[in-house]
């Protein structure tokens, strides 16, 4: 019945649309919660700081925007929020600092990199930025400012990873990026890896061309088109630089200038045997100086060298760790003392240049800072900029959440925490690359994760014992595939049932124990696309990041647990409605996707065994469009829900589980949302950056939607209650009221921690409840506000009402104001004596009050499931609260009279007698906030502020202490004179 009430509103109302059109605006009064984590990090891709100033820096992030420092990296902020959040390069102006060039789109282009839009510049020092071209890009590596001639920048831009194109190369702007020139240029498969400018002379410059290519099956770095070019006319002409330098061809080459003697010249040289070469004469001869572990490992990942800006000899080589060299590059040692203390995959090193002990080199794991010359490291682990692949709940109160990040693991967290959400709130799980995750549906403690390539975990929380229980092919069988990302999948209906995708689906009854084949090969089984082992060009580089011809995604229907959907990365798209034993594939039934095109989520829908949902990505062919499908008839037919509001190609679609009609779309740019079943989209970016989102879960129970970003960990929409009532038909209403979900007046509990501005803190929900409304416009003439009313009508907060079109949330922290208190030389420690008694559970009235106009709806209030205590201890509690709520009102109104008689006392007698009686109501000791001194006001208050921090029943102490003061209180009062 429900689904057909849906059914029909989106009918009558598809018109009326067309009227107001739902946009970002719309949802600006949800607000996402983001709750880190940051004590992981994530990969960071570029760093760059300033001579002048050297507690200024800012960190790029690989898919977490621009973060930047002005305290030696205690406290980093966002300054790129608005703008997509891979980053390249950094360059600060060295002649002007607050000119600063960004340029988006990582350029260490493994599988899962983000991509760009082209070089944005700052002329004041991060607040704000311009796009200043280059869109097409797509992978910048670095920007080179002439230091000289601050309009004059050069762009070493990689260009497209997956198919080629013409904007790549060496770019040059003269006139501070109003226009561009490309200077260097190869052929539409080579782009520019690197490029380094002589500080001296910046007309001489050097740059790495690359040529490379990535599919869904194969990555190939290395070419004719790869070579080492320098200009000495400011890139007006380039020459190839061969003398020295190995025979063949290249790969990706990375180059240095030494700052303190530019004749120096350091590259490394991807080739048949990848090593690092010296010239100390400008480039002109080169010889082989070193072919170590860290020098050659993962050369298209790990292309960079760094030397120090005031020793020639001394080079780092950042890589799978961070190595030096004292020797100008003979020999290499590791950075760090007693092993490394340093997550491994270094991409970026920023040496302070007036002081090279002092450093900051990014990785995998987050930046980390030195100040002794790479010896000792600290984590700056304030950066939540961990990359989630995907996310998952469980049933805990609060629950936590689960997600697999890039390099980092498996990982779980509250969803809340008292005070707001810490690194020590967070724990590791699982190592590896972290993928897919999912809390087991029978056994709370247990949870399965996987790390690349399918290596299947089963782990108890409580004890953190794992078990590989990931399946193996029997003898008769073909070896099974796994993707880097295997699906893990708990059936929503059926208690321990896991599913896990290989080319077919595996399904277990057992906890992993056993598994069953129960569908064939469900790709296209293409086995020009199975050559993995192969992978990476001159280096071969096989970490199973390339596993293809494999299931993606999994979902079984709630409605009918014999309904199963899978995705697979090669562009099937399979159907079974026999529990596996018969399948069909349905892709050639979806109209406008390229054939072969990755299907990047399927989900069945919550309402109807036959309708379904699906996203294809068809990035890694080159391929930039969001593909959104649904079918409602089981596969035969489907219909396009991609829309002309939508940017970025999807990451994954999601059906709300109350309103059909309610979809959520992750793509490369941002999180969107559909409030008529995908006919409009809006982006949802009030206070959440166009990040990749990678998953979204809903939870069944609290109504949050999760977020998973690849670049800035985990969000959360708290209460989709409101988005949920907001139907395309209250749209059209100048006003609407929306329901909440009922607020829990959650267990008071101490939450806070003295450990220094570096302890990364986030999340907080804070004890309010929501109130929300929506406004067709924006309400400019009038007053407006919001009441909140008990059972009896009473009036218990008067609230500023939001007035911004579209959602509005007014908070209201469910207690009455705070107790008036008089002032007195000592200090009271009780947290509870400064806020008022709490609102008792149950349901109460909302007005609020537009002009004339006056619009009413309930909110509802809960106790916690958690509390012990029963409801007569908590009236009691209540009554106790409020009866020394009131006491303090007389209290202070008697303290105020009796200090105003005093003052106007007429002899020194009756002065005395004042002053005597007001010493006794209230600490009066000079300089005795600390003294200890306890009179009435003291009392009143420390006794006021322990039973209302306890919900629960009062002490027996605590209730005669209360008769007590009570008693004191009316014989101070019958001191006053008549």
């Amino acid at each position: 019945m429900r689904k057909v009430f849906f059914a029909l509103a989106f009918a009558l109302t598809a018109a009326a649309q067309d009227d107001l059109k739902l946009d970002s605006s719309t949802l600006g009064g949800l607000r996402a919660r983001a709750i880190g984590p940051a004590v992981m990090g994530g990969r960071i891709a570029a760093i760059d700081g300033t001579a002048g100033s050297p507690a200024t820096v800012y960190v790029g992030a690989a898919g977490g925007g621009v973060w930047k420092s002005t305290d030696h990296g205690t406290i980093f902020k966002p300054v790129f929020d608005d703008h997509i959040q891979s980053i390249g390069a950094v360059t600060v102006d060295k002649s002007n600092p607050n000119n600063v060039w960004v340029g988006t789109g990582e350029s260490w282009v493994r599988n899962s990199v983000s991509v760009g839009d082209g070089v944005y510049k700052s002329t004041d020092a991060g607040a704000t930025w311009t796009n200043a071209g280059l869109g097409g890009t797509e992978h910048i590596a670095r920007i080179a400012v002439d230091p000289k001639k601050s309009d004059t920048v050069f762009v070493c831009a990689t260009g497209t990873l997956w198919s080629p194109n013409e904007e790549r190369g060496v770019f040059r702007t003269t006139d501070g990026g109003k226009t561009w020139k490309k200077v260097l240029y190869v052929d539409t498969n080579t782009g520019c890896a690197d490029i380094s400018m002589d500080p001296g002379e910046p007309q001489i410059l050097y740059a790495g061309m690359w040529q490379f290519r990535r599919q869904p099956d194969f990555f190939t770095s290395g070419g004719p088109g790869s070579a080492l070019y320098k200009s000495v006319d400011g890139g007006e002409t380039w020459a190839k630089l061969k003398n020295g330098l190995p025979a063949g061809q290249y790969g990706r080459i990375a180059v240095a200038v030494a700052p303190s003697r530019p004749s120096t010249v350091y590259a490394l040289v991807e080739a048949k045997k990848t090593a690092l070469y010296r010239s100390d004469d400008l480039g002109e001869h080169w010889r082989e100086v070193n072919d170590s572990f860290n020098v050659q490992v993962r050369p298209f990942y790990f292309a960079h060298v760094v030397v120090d800006p005031k020793d020639h000899n001394r080079v780092y080589k950042p890589g799978y760790s961070l190595t030096f060299s004292d020797d100008g590059g003979k020999t290499f040692s590791n950075s760090g003392v007693g092993g490394s203390s340093v997550h491994a995959d270094h991409h970026a090193l920023w040496i302070h240049p007036n002081d090279p002990s002092m450093m900051i080199a990014g990785t995998d794991g987050g930046a980390y800072q030195s100040f002794d010359r790479a010896q000792r490291w600290r984590h700056l682990n304030v950066l939540p900029v961990s990359q989630f692949y995907h996310v998952n709940f469980d049933m805990d109160t609060p629950y936590n959440v689960y997600g697999g990040l890039q390099d980092n693991g498996t990982w779980m967290g509250p969803s809340q925490a008292p005070g707001g959400i810490s690194n020590h709130d967070w724990r590791v799980l699982g190592g590896g690359d972290g993928f897919a995750v999912a809390t087991d549906s029978v056994d709370p403690d247990v949870v399965y994760l996987e790390s690349q390539g399918g290596r299947l975990v089963r782990t108890r929380r409580s004890t953190s014992e794992s078990k590989e229980i990931y399946p193996y092919a029997t003898k008769a069988e073909a070896k099974l595939r796994f993707n880097w990302n295997t699906p893990i999948y708990t059936s929503p209906t059926q208690k321990g049932v896991v599913y896990v995708g290989a080319q077919s689906l595996m399904r277990s009854r057992d906890s992993g124990e056993s598994w069953e084949r129960i569908s064939p090969d469900l790709t296209t089984n293409d086995q020009k696309s199975q050559r993995q082992l192969q992978s990476g060009g001159l280096s071969i580089d096989n970490s199973s990041a390339e596993n293809y011809t494999t299931i993606i995604t999994i979902s079984e229907s709630p409605k009918n647990p014999a309904v199963l959907w899978v995705g697979t990365d090669d562009g099937n798209v399979q159907v079974t409605r026999d529990g596996g034993k018969t399948w069909t594939n349905v892709v050639t039934n979806v109209t406008g996707v390229p054939a072969r095109t990755w299907v990047s989520r399927v989900e069945a829908s919550h309402f109807d065994e036959n309708t379904a949902y699906v996203t294809f990505d068809g990035h890694r062919t080159g391929d930039m469009k969001p593909y959104v499908h649904r079918t409602r008839d089981g596969g035969k037919s489907w219909e396009s829900l991609a829309t002309n509001d939508i940017r970025g190609f999807a990451h994954v679609v999601r059906e709300d589980l109350v309103n059909p009609n309610l979809l959520f779309l992750g793509t490369e740019y941002g999180l969107y949302m559909s409030l008529d079943a995908g006919r409009n989209w809006a982006h949802f970016r009030e206070n959440f950056p166009p990040v990749p989102v990678y998953d979204v879960k809903l939870h069944p129970r609290d109504g949050d939607a999760i977020i998973g970003t690849h670049g800035r960990g985990i969000w959360i929409v708290d209460d989709l209650a409101p988005l949920r009532a907001l139907t395309p038909d209250a749209l059209q209403q100048d006003v609407v009221m929306l329901p909440s979900r009922a607020s829990v007046l959650k267990i008071p509990a101490f939450g806070g921690r003295s450990e220094g501005d570096t302890l990364y803190e986030s999340g907080s929900m804070g004890d309010v409840a929501s109130i929300t409304y929506y406004l067709k416009k924006r309400h400019i003439v009038g007053d407006s506000k919001v009441e909140v009313y008990d059972a009896d009508g009473k009036l218990m907060a008067t609230l500023p009402a939001g007035k911004r079109r579209g959602i509005n949330r007014v908070d209201w922290a469910m207690r009455m104001p705070p107790p008036k208190m008089p002032t007195g030389s000592a200090i009271i420690f009780s947290g509870g004596s400064m806020v008022g008694p709490r609102a008792p559970a149950g349901t109460y009235t909302v007005k609020f009050l537009k002009g004339k106009e006056t619009y009413t709806s309930k909110l509802e209030l809960v106790s916690d499931d958690r509390a012990r205590y029963t409801a007569e201890d908590r009236a009691l509690q209540q009554k106790s609260v409020r009866r020394l709520y009131e006491m303090i009102g007389e209290f202070t109104a008697l303290t105020e009279q009796v200090d105003k008689l005093r003052a106007e006392a007429k002899t020194p007698a009756a002065k005395k007698k004042l002053e005597d009686l007001y010493a006794s109501l209230t600490s009066t000791r000079e300089g005795g906030w600390l003294s200890g001194e306890e009179q009435l006001r003291e009392r009143l208050g420390m006794l006021y502020g322990a039973i209302n921090l306890y919900d629960g029943r009062p002490t027996d102490s605590q209730l005669a202490e209360i008769e007590v003061v009570a008693e004191e209180l009316e014989k101070k009062k019958a001191q006053l004179p008549r």
